[in-house]
């Protein structure tokens, strides 16, 4: 009894583990709304990033916890940026220009596991 017992606890204790890895990346879902203001100038059809932009990234820099938060958002800009027309001459001027630090490059062939 005892050992079904503990078969048990520690199966819970692995399973609630894996349950809390996977919440922590962040989901396309809300990288793809908190980015959305910048796809104008990221094409070239806007002069500058809209604060909408700005405001948006910068929430979405406040939402990353781990190194995996940042390779999952990295993951899903590239995956979207492919379909929406975005250019890297316009791309590597957001975070200077809404004051974001990213700590890497920002192209659209960046490789986000690294």
């Amino acid at each position: 009894m005892k050992n079904g017992f503990f078969s048990v606890l520690i199966l819970l204790s692995f399973l609630f583990c894996l349950a809390n890895v996977n919440e922590a990346a962040v989901p396309c879902s809300t990288v793809d709304a908190k980015a959305a203001a910048c796809v104008g100038f990221a094409t070239g059809k806007a002069p500058t990033p809209t604060p909408a932009c700005c405001s948006g990234l910068q929430q979405l820099a406040q939402t990353v916890k781990t190194v995996d938060d940042k390779k999952a958002i990295c993951r899903c800009l590239k995956a979207a940026s492919g379909s929406l027309g975005i250019k890297d001459q316009y791309l590597n001027k957001i975070p200077g220009a809404c004051h974001i630090n990213v700590g890497f490059p920002v192209s659209t062939s960046v490789n986000c596991e690294t």
